[in-house]
């Protein structure tokens, strides 16, 4: 064996432009493209397995059966078909040209650059894990035998001829040795797994520019860095031979392999390879957004057959998840049906939300040919395990169709969704017929005004059916309370009334159920809440069924689908152009939600189904109320609900303050306000709340 000295060491001339200059000379690729990946997890599972601790290999201790087991099982990705024979042969030639001019002493450089003069035909990707193969062929080679001496008679024989150190026997005393070594090998590994990334990437969105032209640059520099460690790494393990009982250190080998892989480890990372990387990786990503974006613009543009197309296009998957049954069902389930795409993120679904959606969802299947699809937008920059146990517990609660993992839905197709769509925090339900066409971007509007009436959710419709339509108590409420609908048809005065201080209610009800008596009307109340209150609205039920001061509607879902429908209302009429000037309903919508939108409670009084009523709010219900006896004659004369609009509008002050507060659906805010009480335009402010409940 050759003495350590004679090998040349690293000198700061190698990576010269000259030096360089003989690298790219010998550059000269075929174009024949090498699938170097299989390659490279061999190569990652043989140095995996060979730098292992020597008392352990995968966490099982040396000397079992277990442990031959698990040096001989094929659990990694190394377990496929094979090296192709050309590439074996090269691979072949590239260990003995290593082997025979390492062991003779021979020069560094000179055996460097024959490698390169051997791989000349090869692109740098494959030229590096081509040369990485034959050294782990070297390196596996190598271990095995020292691993298995102490167990295997024909390895312990074999290490003997060839003078190999006694492993794990004497493994403390070269572990500094080996530190370094695989240290180094650390080092090229990383540096391949860069290039050959690089090289994956799409050839077609690669610029020519700057940042490519430095890539270049990069890949025959980490080529030559990764021959000349592969080098000394192969010389540093013949140098082990003869070292059988005595293991002495090298100053100088050591500083050589600590050396190259502070080399190697700055091409990787002060050279940014690994930055540029990430960056052409993100601009590919964005390209390929851009065009996938554009792809679906024109799909969702062109006139199709049926639904199918779209769906897939938009749900990015061939398999749902029926909430019915909790199986997998394929995506054509959904063909020539009605689909309604309910669009959210994990936290702004609410209880009631689905709630309300699963009764009305049980009559659409059933009488419309109408399907639910639930597709959530996750942010992907939080904690994945969240994000899959806040999708999974809304998912069990649903009844309709839901995609099988968040993450299948693709960043262009959330573009869309937000750019197209509109879509932003609030839930949308976007309705696409049997032919894949749009035909409202959100059909939650209409469905929470007029359910299952309004299928299939077009604007004709909607617009149909608000012509029909006046003021009414019947619209107002809808079909949310059984009792307030009864009421109606016995042609009872009702007022509705809400809010959430208790002592203005306690205070309103009692003079309001005197007034009901001397008047001597039939007479009911019904007390619908207060948005956004939910809590409070349990204690000042409680209160209210304590004292037995008056009906209740139903439950916490129907307070909140009350409030619910009147937004919905108001968004339905800004989507058809209506204005406050122009439209009554519009109008008294406003009103109502600006009377909830203050801290007072209020009262709005109807007879039966008619178009009379009345409404007011603090001190002024109250006042109302309790002052009955000054507008008693005036009631009996021109009628209950006259009378009391007469004496509030003689009451009415220029002292108030109204504030109505609505939640931005779709972008869609009305541009001026009227006040409820004086008419005068309000002024807008911006206002960021959260209120967990």
């Amino acid at each position: 064996m050759a003495p350590r000295n004679d090998r040349r060491m690293i000198s700061a001339s190698d990576d010269s432009a000259k030096m360089m200059k003989q690298v790219l000379a010998n550059h000269a690729p075929d174009g024949h493209e090498v699938d170097v990946r299989p390659i490279l997890s061999i190569i990652e599972d043989i140095f995996r397995r060979a730098t292992a601790t020597p008392s352990k290999i995968d966490g099982v201790p040396n000397g079992t059966q277990e442990h031959m087991d698990a040096l001989h099982d094929n659990k990694s990705p190394a377990a496929f078909s094979g090296t192709p024979e050309p590439l074996s042969d090269i691979i072949h030639k590239i260990c003995c040209e290593i082997s025979c001019k390492c062991s003779g002493g021979g020069d560094a450089l000179a055996t460097t650059m024959a490698l390169f003069n051997t791989l000349s035909s090869y692109s740098w990707d494959t030229k590096m894990v081509l040369s990485l193969a034959a050294f782990a062929v070297n390196y596996g080679e190598f271990w095995l035998v020292a691993q298995l001496c102490t167990e295997n008679s024909l390895a312990n024989s074999v290490a003997v001829l060839k003078q190999l150190p006694e492993i794990p026997a004497g493994y403390d005393g070269l572990k500094p040795q080996l530190d370094e070594l695989n240290n180094l090998i650390g080092a090229m590994l990383d540096l391949t797994n860069c290039i050959v990334e690089f090289k994956q990437l799409p050839s077609q969105y690669i610029s020519n520019d700057g940042q490519a032209m430095s890539m270049d640059q990069a890949h025959y520099q980490a080529a030559y860095w990764t021959f000349r460690s592969i080098v000394a790494c192969n010389s540093r393990i013949l140098s082990l031979r003869g070292l059988r009982h005595e293991y002495t250190t090298s100053t100088t080998d050591e500083l050589e392999l600590s050396t190259l892989a502070h080399k190697v480890s700055n091409i990787h990372v002060y050279e940014n390879l690994k930055k540029q990387i990430d960056f052409w990786r993100q601009q590919i990503d964005k390209i390929r957004q851009i065009e996938e974006y554009n792809n679906l613009v024109r799909l969702l543009e062109k006139n199709n057959q049926d639904n199918i197309k779209i769906l897939r296009a938009l749900i990015y998957a061939e398999d749902l998840v029926d909430g019915e049954t909790r199986t997998t069902v394929q995506i054509d389930v959904l063909k020539k049906k009605h689909v309604l795409l309910l669009i959210s993120s994990l936290d702004n679904l609410s209880q009631e939300e689905i709630l309300v959606l699963r009764k009305m969802y049980k009559d659409l299947k059933a009488s419309k040919e109408c399907r639910i699809v639930w597709l959530p937008i996750v942010d992907r920059s939080i904690d994945w395990q969240q994000t899959l146990y806040k999708f999974e517990s809304l998912q069990k609660r649903m009844p309709w169709y839901t995609i099988q993992d968040p993450a299948t839905i693709q960043p262009a197709v959330i573009k869309y969704i937000k750019e197209e769509w509109k879509y932003s925090k609030k839930a949308i339900l976007v309705s696409v017929d049997q032919q894949g066409r749009i035909l409202n971007q959100n059909a939650f509007h209409t469905l929470w005004i007029w359910g299952i009436s309004a299928f299939p959710f077009t604007a004709e419709t909607e617009e149909a059916l608000w012509k029909e339509k006046s003021w009414t108590l019947e619209l107002l409420v809808g079909g949310i309370d059984a009792t307030i609908l009864q009421w109606m048809k016995e042609e009872r005065f009702i007022c509705l009334y809400g809010g959430n201080d208790a002592a203005w209610i306690r205070k309103f009800t009692n003079s309001a159920k005197a007034v009901a008596s001397k008047a001597q009307i039939n007479w009911g109340m019904a007390y619908v809440g207060k948005k956004n209150a939910k809590k409070r609205l349990e204690e000042i039920s409680s209160i209210i069924t304590k004292e037995d001061s008056s009906h209740i509607v139903i439950d916490g879902t129907a307070m909140w689908f009350f409030w619910a429908r009147l937004e919905r209302m108001l968004y339905s009429k800004l989507q058809h152009g209506m204005s406050v000037e122009k439209d009554n309903i519009m109008r008294e919508v406003m009103t109502l939600l600006s009377f909830d939108g203050s801290d007072q409670g209020w009262a709005i009084f109807w007879r039966g189904k008619t178009q009379e009523m009345a409404s007011a709010k603090g001190t002024a219900a109250i006042d109302c109320m309790e002052k009955f006896h000054e507008w008693q004659n005036d009631a009996s004369q021109t009628g209950f609900i006259e009378g009391l609009n007469n004496y509030l509008h003689k009451i009415r002050t220029g002292n108030h303050c109204n504030r109505l507060i609505l939640a931005g659906v779709n972008g869609a805010i009305p541009g001026r306000v009227p006040c409820a009480d004086c008419g005068h335009d309000m002024e807008m402010f911006f206002m960021y709340r959260c209120c967990p409940e």
